[in-house]
Formats: structure tokens, sequence, C-alpha cells
């Protein structure tokens, strides 16, 4: 009993050490949400972009699938948010207030639209940002050159009503506190090949440009 009680505590400082890379390894976390739509679809996408990101980054990542609803305690240890899905989301006023405050504090939600949800995107980001609308970001703005060059901004994925691929954001005390995309849909690139059976030049595509998106969001 005496050996075991010594190796333990000889193991703890390792023990620490790996407790602590875990807590700090970046995550991305699904947001669930109120009103109909399917928030919880595809949920190997950001797994594979975690995985991506590690392979071609130094990004520190731990890639698994988590979600939390804005009411949760784990919201603000919670760097990066990722909302999709098809139809309807609704935000009750004290998620509003939440989401206001978790990107006020340096929170980044990323939402892209896997079909059907611009309606209700714009309707309930103009509760979380009376004093604003979501505005496209020009070819030029950082976010599309971070890591990977997009000179044409948003890359098309998945054709949706045959309109050009589109990115919105919105600012918090001038930083881009949420990232839209719209009419292009990386996050189903980043899913099992098998899902969408997307050819793997467009998965490709689709997961550096969602490297991106992530890189952006830590640096700034």
């Amino acid at each position: 009993m005496k050996a075991i009680v010594i190796v333990v505590f000889s193991l703890l400082p390792f023990l620490l050490v790996a407790q602590q890379r875990v807590e700090s390894q970046f995550r991305i976390t699904r947001l669930k949400y109120s009103g109909g739509g399917d928030w919880y679809n595809d949920p190997s996408a950001e797994v594979n972009l975690l995985k991506f990101i590690r392979e071609n980054t130094s990004i520190d990542v731990d890639p698994r699938y988590e979600f939390l609803d804005l009411s949760s305690d784990q919201l603000f240890s919670a760097p990066f948010l990722f909302l999709t899905g098809h139809g309807n989301v609704v935000f009750s006023e004290y998620e509003v207030q939440r989401l206001r405050e978790y990107l006020g504090r340096g929170g980044f939600l990323y939402i892209d639209d896997d079909y059907g949800l611009d309606k209700a995107v714009r309707r309930e980001m103009m509760k979380v940002f009376p004093d604003q609308q979501l505005v496209e970001l020009p070819f030029s703005y950082g976010l599309f050159h971070c890591h990977y060059s997009f000179p044409n901004g948003v890359p098309k994925i998945h054709e949706h009503d045959n309109k050009p691929a589109q990115g919105f954001g919105l600012f918090s005390q001038g930083r881009l506190a949420v990232f839209y995309t719209f009419e292009s849909n990386p996050s189903d690139g980043w899913a099992d090949p098998e899902i969408h059976n997307d050819p793997e030049l467009v998965r490709q595509e689709a997961l550096r440009f969602g490297t991106n998106i992530v890189v952006w969001a830590l640096t700034h």
C-alpha cells in the first residue's frame, strides 16, 4: 500500500500538467438553441475541423464534440461558439442578454446557414445587437487571408439558391464578434466524407476556410 501511495504522489505533478493542458486546449462548442432548427446536425463537422487544425497549425486543440445552451454555467469558458442548422432559431430575452454579455467579454460566435436559417439569424442577431446590422465583409478583410488565402472571400462549398457565397459580421468594440456565412455552408464540407459526398478538393477548401475562421477568432 505504501508503494502505491508513493507512486501516486510521484505521478501527481504529471497528472496536474496533463489536466491543465486538457483545460487549455482549444475546442469548438456547438450552440444549442430553441425554435425548432436542427442545431445538432452533422456532429462530425467540428471534430474533423479540429483534427485538420491540429495537423496544419500550431494550435493545441481538443477534437471532440461538445455543446451547450446559453444558460449553461460553462458559457464563459467557451472561446468559440458554433451555430448551424436548418429552419428556425429563437433566443429568449435571457438568452439574448447572455449572448450579448458573452460576445462583449471577448467570446466569438460563428454561424453557418445550413439552409433556411437566414431570416431567423438576422432577426435574432438584431435582438443581440439592436444598434447594428450584419455587414458584408470585403474580400480584403483579414479573416480571408490570415492563414490560407481566399482572395474571393467565402468559398462556395454547397449550392443552395444559386446565389453567391457571402460572409457577414457583427462587431463588439471594433472586434469581429459574430461571423455569419450565407450561401456557402463550409461546415457541411467539414463533415465526414460519406455524409455529403463532396469531392476531396471541396472538403479541403472548406477545412482550410474553417481554419482561417478559428485562427482569426483566436488572434483578434
